[in-house]
């Protein structure tokens, strides 16, 4: 097995803290305290589990403890982040740095989506008694919405991993495994392939177990005639990929006329949807695009979710696609297409792939055959 990661192209990670310090000036910060880890990865290139990062115009400060200290050196040295790393070896010792370190700032930004109502107050009395605490609201998460070059390698990395698995294990089927056993063998073979770990539970609905979008895999044997979903990822350097394929157990002429019919409906949903994605395109109207496929055979009723999702250092980030979403595309975004079609007693079809958005529309980082 080789690492997936070795040979990608670098990511700019340096140049993130700058671009950050750009936004929170904006939003009227005059410095922002990072805590949600996520975010502070991609600031930094650290995937410990505990760490603060203050971001001041013109210095950072990366606070962790002593399980972490060897680490933090290396991933921020191998990162090319010029940081101030120290090290608290208790909750108080960091409170102390991060106090001491914004003891001269006057409004001091807070990611709000991350802290508890308990850390505000906690801020409030006892971080940062004399400053003003500005609630921001996906100050990091937009900069991470447009991907460089070496986050989409990393996505796409991820999604060769996937396509490789499920092209791999596939054959299983015909041995009428449980829908259990197929997933435990798909998130087996994606490690083998080298992903670091699995993107989120994998998701077989065999049957009528199908007609559930997020069915846990059970015990239910797959029988010739099942409509199987089969929704997973892999996890390749923090990037995630995302896919689902519908599979047709012993073939077409196994299923019914309502199976096979849903089946068709929502591969022509899928492809109208990916057509849609371009730059400029708003992501209502890449929904629509779906939608409007599976609202005109009759199952607009059936469509239960929204249409897709960026994709990144989460599974689910912005920017959403759905009907109650508005946000314009633009080259580097990386989104899902995923429409699908759920009938109690028949089933469930839903096809997905992620794609990543160029001028003029988009290419599949997704590859796995779709029939």
């Amino acid at each position: 097995m080789t690492n997936p990661a070795v040979g990608l192209p670098v990511m700019d990670v340096p140049a993130r803290a700058e671009r950050l310090r750009a936004s929170a000036e904006a939003a009227g910060c005059d410095a922002l305290l990072v805590t949600h880890l996520t975010n502070i990865r991609y600031l930094t290139g650290f995937t410990g589990s505990a760490a603060l990062l203050v971001v001041k115009p013109s210095s950072l400060t990366f606070v962790t403890d002593g399980r972490y200290e060897e680490q933090a050196a290396g991933q921020l040295g191998a990162a090319g982040v010029d940081a101030e790393i120290v090290i608290g070896r208790s909750a108080a010792l960091q409170q102390a740095v991060v106090t001491e370190r914004i003891a001269d700032i006057g409004r001091v930004g807070l990611e709000a989506e991350h802290v508890t109502w308990a850390d505000q107050h906690r801020y409030a009395t006892e971080w940062f008694p004399e400053a003003e605490l500005v609630a921001t609201s996906g100050i990091v998460e937009q900069l991470r919405i447009v991907k460089d070059d070496g986050e989409v390698a990393r996505i796409e990395a991820a999604c060769g991993i996937a396509d490789a698995a499920l092209a791999a294990i596939a054959p299983l089927l015909e041995k009428r495994p449980t829908e259990a056993a197929f997933a435990l063998a798909l998130d087996t073979e994606m490690r083998r392939h080298g992903a670091d770990d699995i993107s989120f539970e994998t998701i077989v609905a065999a049957g009528p177990n199908g007609s559930r979008p997020h069915h846990a895999p059970s015990q239910r044997a797959i029988e010739r005639g099942d409509l199987v979903v089969v929704d997973f990822g892999a996890l390749v350097d923090g990037y995630h990929s995302d896919m689902t394929r519908t599979i047709a157990v012993g073939g077409p002429g196994a299923l019914d006329a309502t199976q096979a019919r849903m089946v068709s409906v929502v591969r022509e949903a899928q492809a109208a949807g990916v057509a849609a994605v371009r730059a400029g395109a708003n992501t209502r109207d890449v929904d629509a695009a779906c939608r409007d496929v599976i609202a005109a055979a009759g199952w607009a009723d059936a469509f239960v979710h929204g249409t897709g999702h960026g994709v990144g250092l989460d599974v689910h980030e912005e920017p959403r696609v759905s009907w109650a979403a508005d946000a314009t595309l633009a080259p580097g975004h990386v989104v899902t297409v995923e429409p699908g079609v759920y009938l109690p007693g028949h089933g469930g079809v839903r096809i997905e792939d992620t794609v990543v958005v160029t001028e003029s529309g988009c290419r599949p980082l997704t590859r796995a055959p779709k029939s």
